[in-house]
Protein backbone atom coordinates (compact mmCIF):
# COMPACT_ATOMS: atom_id res chain seq x y z
CA UNK A 1 0.00 0.00 0.00
CA UNK A 2 2.80 2.25 0.71
CA UNK A 3 4.07 2.64 -2.73
CA UNK A 4 0.49 3.61 -3.81
CA UNK A 5 1.29 6.52 -1.58
CA UNK A 6 4.69 7.52 -3.64
CA UNK A 7 3.13 6.33 -7.52
CA UNK A 8 0.24 8.50 -6.18
CA UNK A 9 1.99 11.51 -4.90
CA UNK A 10 4.36 11.88 -8.11
CA UNK A 11 1.71 11.70 -10.26
CA UNK A 12 0.62 15.36 -8.62
CA UNK A 13 2.97 18.63 -9.95
CA UNK A 14 3.86 19.11 -5.69
CA UNK A 15 6.12 16.18 -5.04
CA UNK A 16 9.44 15.26 -6.23
CA UNK A 17 11.24 11.79 -6.03
CA UNK A 18 13.94 13.73 -3.83
CA UNK A 19 11.44 14.91 -1.50
CA UNK A 20 10.11 11.31 -0.70
CA UNK A 21 11.78 8.62 1.62
CA UNK A 22 11.34 5.02 1.93
CA UNK A 23 12.30 2.43 4.22
CA UNK A 24 11.91 -1.31 4.36
CA UNK A 25 13.69 -4.37 5.58
CA UNK A 26 14.49 -5.64 2.17
CA UNK A 27 17.48 -4.14 -0.12
CA UNK A 28 15.50 -6.01 -3.01
CA UNK A 29 12.30 -3.87 -2.22
CA UNK A 30 14.65 -0.80 -1.49
CA UNK A 31 16.61 -0.93 -4.85
CA UNK A 32 13.00 -1.86 -6.99
CA UNK A 33 11.44 1.60 -5.49
CA UNK A 34 14.54 3.43 -6.37
CA UNK A 35 14.76 2.81 -9.57
CA UNK A 36 10.88 2.67 -10.57
CA UNK A 37 10.40 6.36 -8.80
CA UNK A 38 13.47 7.83 -8.49
CA UNK A 39 12.90 8.47 -4.67
CA UNK A 40 15.27 8.31 -1.56
CA UNK A 41 15.43 4.52 0.23
CA UNK A 42 17.13 4.06 3.40
CA UNK A 43 17.37 0.70 5.54
CA UNK A 44 17.10 2.35 9.11
CA UNK A 45 13.81 3.65 10.51
CA UNK A 46 15.39 5.91 12.77
CA UNK A 47 17.08 8.24 10.15
CA UNK A 48 13.92 8.21 8.23
CA UNK A 49 12.13 9.72 10.52
CA UNK A 50 14.34 12.42 12.01
CA UNK A 51 14.56 13.33 8.20
CA UNK A 52 11.00 13.81 7.58
CA UNK A 53 8.10 15.94 8.37
CA UNK A 54 5.66 13.59 8.07
CA UNK A 55 5.74 9.81 7.98
CA UNK A 56 3.16 7.19 6.88
CA UNK A 57 3.34 3.91 8.85
CA UNK A 58 2.23 1.20 6.34
CA UNK A 59 3.23 -2.32 8.47
CA UNK A 60 1.20 -5.20 9.42
CA UNK A 61 -0.33 -4.58 13.23
CA UNK A 62 1.79 -7.21 14.76
CA UNK A 63 4.84 -5.49 13.98
CA UNK A 64 4.22 -2.43 14.89
CA UNK A 65 5.15 -3.04 18.43
CA UNK A 66 8.30 -3.95 16.64
CA UNK A 67 9.35 -0.99 14.46
CA UNK A 68 7.88 1.71 16.77
CA UNK A 69 9.67 0.64 20.13
CA UNK A 70 12.98 1.88 19.57
CA UNK A 71 11.94 5.63 17.32
CA UNK A 72 9.90 7.26 20.20
CA UNK A 73 13.05 9.30 20.81
CA UNK A 74 13.06 9.75 17.45
CA UNK A 75 9.76 11.98 17.11
CA UNK A 76 9.96 15.37 17.03
CA UNK A 77 7.19 18.22 18.03
CA UNK A 78 5.33 19.00 15.45
CA UNK A 79 5.89 15.81 13.18
CA UNK A 80 2.53 14.08 11.56
CA UNK A 81 2.17 10.18 11.89
CA UNK A 82 -0.35 8.92 8.95
CA UNK A 83 -0.42 5.17 10.49
CA UNK A 84 -2.70 2.67 7.85
CA UNK A 85 -2.51 -0.23 9.79
CA UNK A 86 -5.57 -2.24 10.37
CA UNK A 87 -7.37 -2.21 13.98
CA UNK A 88 -4.49 0.05 15.59
CA UNK A 89 -6.28 3.07 17.47
CA UNK A 90 -4.54 6.48 17.59
CA UNK A 91 -4.21 5.55 21.27
CA UNK A 92 -2.79 2.22 21.18
CA UNK A 93 0.01 4.35 18.43
CA UNK A 94 0.72 6.96 21.24
CA UNK A 95 1.89 4.35 23.25
CA UNK A 96 5.03 4.04 20.93
CA UNK A 97 4.69 7.95 19.80
CA UNK A 98 5.19 11.06 21.39
CA UNK A 99 1.94 12.91 22.60
CA UNK A 100 3.47 16.10 21.12
CA UNK A 101 3.32 14.79 17.31
CA UNK A 102 -0.15 14.43 15.34
CA UNK A 103 -1.51 11.39 14.67
CA UNK A 104 -4.14 10.50 11.49
CA UNK A 105 -5.11 6.83 11.55
CA UNK A 106 -6.29 5.78 8.12
CA UNK A 107 -8.17 2.89 6.20
CA UNK A 108 -7.12 2.92 2.48
CA UNK A 109 -7.73 0.04 0.01
CA UNK A 110 -5.79 -1.01 -3.12
CA UNK A 111 -7.22 0.72 -5.51
CA UNK A 112 -5.54 3.02 -4.62
CA UNK A 113 -2.18 1.68 -6.67
CA UNK A 114 -4.12 2.88 -9.71
CA UNK A 115 -5.62 6.42 -8.27
CA UNK A 116 -8.97 4.94 -7.92
CA UNK A 117 -8.91 3.88 -4.25
CA UNK A 118 -10.76 5.21 -1.23
CA UNK A 119 -9.75 6.07 2.54
CA UNK A 120 -10.51 7.18 5.71
CA UNK A 121 -9.32 9.41 8.19
CA UNK A 122 -9.54 9.80 11.53
CA UNK A 123 -7.69 12.47 13.30
CA UNK A 124 -6.06 12.65 17.04
CA UNK A 125 -7.03 15.82 19.09
CA UNK A 126 -3.96 17.42 18.37
CA UNK A 127 -4.07 17.81 14.87
CA UNK A 128 -3.75 21.03 13.30
CA UNK A 129 -5.64 22.81 10.09
CA UNK A 130 -2.54 22.54 8.43
CA UNK A 131 -1.78 19.02 8.95
CA UNK A 132 -5.36 17.72 8.11
CA UNK A 133 -4.78 19.26 4.39
CA UNK A 134 -1.46 18.15 3.83
CA UNK A 135 -3.08 14.38 4.83
CA UNK A 136 -6.09 15.18 2.50
CA UNK A 137 -3.62 16.35 -0.04
CA UNK A 138 -1.50 12.91 0.44
CA UNK A 139 -4.65 10.88 0.43
CA UNK A 140 -6.53 12.44 -2.09
CA UNK A 141 -3.36 11.95 -4.43
CA UNK A 142 -4.60 8.31 -4.89
CA UNK A 143 -8.36 8.08 -4.64
CA UNK A 144 -11.84 9.97 -2.84
CA UNK A 145 -11.45 10.35 1.07
CA UNK A 146 -14.01 10.53 4.04
CA UNK A 147 -12.77 11.99 7.63
CA UNK A 148 -14.95 9.92 10.38
CA UNK A 149 -14.56 9.47 13.86
CA UNK A 150 -12.27 6.98 14.90
CA UNK A 151 -15.15 4.62 16.40
CA UNK A 152 -16.17 4.15 12.72
CA UNK A 153 -12.66 2.84 10.98
CA UNK A 154 -13.29 -0.92 11.80
CA UNK A 155 -16.12 -0.93 9.57
CA UNK A 156 -14.27 1.26 7.41
CA UNK A 157 -12.39 -1.71 6.74
CA UNK A 158 -14.52 -4.40 6.90
CA UNK A 159 -16.28 -2.71 3.93
CA UNK A 160 -14.10 -0.64 1.99
CA UNK A 161 -10.67 -1.57 3.15
CA UNK A 162 -11.00 -5.18 1.89
CA UNK A 163 -13.92 -4.58 0.01
CA UNK A 164 -12.29 -5.07 -3.37
CA UNK A 165 -11.24 -8.64 -2.39
CA UNK A 166 -15.21 -9.07 -2.30
CA UNK A 167 -15.59 -7.27 -5.70
CA UNK A 168 -12.65 -9.71 -7.15
CA UNK A 169 -14.50 -12.57 -5.83
CA UNK A 170 -17.54 -11.51 -7.90
CA UNK A 171 -16.17 -10.48 -11.14
CA UNK A 172 -14.28 -13.67 -11.03
CA UNK A 173 -17.69 -15.82 -10.01
CA UNK A 174 -19.88 -13.36 -13.21
CA UNK A 175 -16.60 -14.37 -14.85
CA UNK A 176 -16.86 -18.35 -14.63
CA UNK A 177 -20.09 -18.05 -14.80
CA UNK A 178 -20.30 -17.09 -18.71
CA UNK A 179 -17.78 -19.51 -19.33
CA UNK A 180 -20.13 -22.20 -17.80
CA UNK A 181 -22.59 -20.22 -20.18
CA UNK A 182 -20.82 -21.09 -23.37
CA UNK A 183 -18.97 -17.73 -23.59
CA UNK A 184 -14.92 -17.73 -24.14
CA UNK A 185 -12.99 -17.06 -21.31
CA UNK A 186 -11.84 -13.21 -22.57
CA UNK A 187 -15.05 -12.07 -23.73
CA UNK A 188 -16.43 -13.29 -20.48
CA UNK A 189 -14.28 -11.53 -18.03
CA UNK A 190 -14.41 -8.19 -19.98
CA UNK A 191 -18.48 -8.12 -19.90
CA UNK A 192 -17.68 -9.01 -16.22
CA UNK A 193 -15.23 -6.20 -15.52
CA UNK A 194 -17.07 -3.70 -17.35
CA UNK A 195 -20.91 -4.75 -15.89
CA UNK A 196 -18.89 -4.18 -12.55
CA UNK A 197 -17.97 -0.84 -13.26
CA UNK A 198 -20.66 0.27 -15.35
CA UNK A 199 -22.92 -0.52 -12.83
CA UNK A 200 -21.51 1.09 -10.11
CA UNK A 201 -20.50 4.48 -12.04
CA UNK A 202 -24.26 4.35 -12.88
CA UNK A 203 -24.82 4.69 -8.89
CA UNK A 204 -22.60 7.19 -8.47
CA UNK A 205 -23.13 9.39 -11.11
CA UNK A 206 -26.92 9.55 -10.65
CA UNK A 207 -26.89 9.48 -6.85
CA UNK A 208 -29.99 7.06 -7.27
CA UNK A 209 -30.51 4.38 -4.44
CA UNK A 210 -28.92 0.96 -5.83
CA UNK A 211 -32.57 -1.00 -5.04
CA UNK A 212 -33.87 1.50 -7.51
CA UNK A 213 -31.51 0.78 -10.49
CA UNK A 214 -31.77 -2.47 -9.65
CA UNK A 215 -35.89 -2.64 -10.11
CA UNK A 216 -35.29 -0.53 -13.70
CA UNK A 217 -33.19 -3.63 -14.77
CA UNK A 218 -36.43 -6.51 -13.39
CA UNK A 219 -39.39 -7.60 -15.96
CA UNK A 220 -41.92 -9.43 -14.65
CA UNK A 221 -41.59 -13.27 -15.35
CA UNK A 222 -38.03 -11.91 -17.01
CA UNK A 223 -34.60 -13.24 -16.92
CA UNK A 224 -33.66 -10.37 -14.08
CA UNK A 225 -35.80 -11.94 -11.75
CA UNK A 226 -35.29 -15.39 -11.82
CA UNK A 227 -31.48 -15.04 -11.44
CA UNK A 228 -32.08 -12.36 -8.47
CA UNK A 229 -34.41 -14.96 -6.42
CA UNK A 230 -31.52 -17.91 -6.84
CA UNK A 231 -29.26 -15.16 -5.34
CA UNK A 232 -31.75 -14.54 -2.63
CA UNK A 233 -32.74 -17.67 -1.72
CA UNK A 234 -28.86 -18.55 -1.36
CA UNK A 235 -28.54 -16.20 1.01
CA UNK A 236 -26.13 -14.07 -1.20
CA UNK A 237 -27.26 -10.58 0.62
CA UNK A 238 -26.51 -12.06 4.42
CA UNK A 239 -23.41 -13.51 3.33
CA UNK A 240 -22.01 -10.22 2.18
CA UNK A 241 -23.01 -8.13 5.21
CA UNK A 242 -21.90 -11.02 7.48
CA UNK A 243 -18.66 -10.87 5.51
CA UNK A 244 -18.30 -7.19 6.38
CA UNK A 245 -19.02 -7.23 9.96
CA UNK A 246 -16.34 -10.37 9.79
CA UNK A 247 -13.77 -7.98 8.82
CA UNK A 248 -14.76 -5.23 10.52
CA UNK A 249 -14.95 -7.51 13.87
CA UNK A 250 -11.48 -8.88 13.26
CA UNK A 251 -9.86 -5.35 12.77
CA UNK A 252 -11.32 -4.56 16.25
CA UNK A 253 -9.41 -7.89 17.11
CA UNK A 254 -6.56 -7.33 15.50
CA UNK A 255 -5.91 -3.64 17.22
CA UNK A 256 -6.86 -5.33 20.90
CA UNK A 257 -4.29 -7.80 20.34
CA UNK A 258 -1.74 -6.27 19.39
CA UNK A 259 -2.53 -2.18 20.79
CA UNK A 260 -2.50 -4.42 24.57
CA UNK A 261 0.87 -5.53 24.17
CA UNK A 262 3.44 -3.26 26.00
Amino acid sequence: MAEAFISGLLKTDEYLPASLRASDTKEERLAYLREKYGIITVSDNEELVETSDVVILAVKPQNVREVLLHLKDKFTKGQLVISIVAGFSIDSLYQYIPKSVSVIRAMPNTPCLIRKGVSALAFSANITEEQKNLALNIMGSVGAVHILPEKLMNAVTGLSGSGPAYIFLVIEALCDAGVRAGLPREISLDLAVQTVMGAAAMVNSTKTHPAILKDKVITPAGTTIAALHVLERAGVRVAFMDAIMAAAERSQELGSEEGGKK
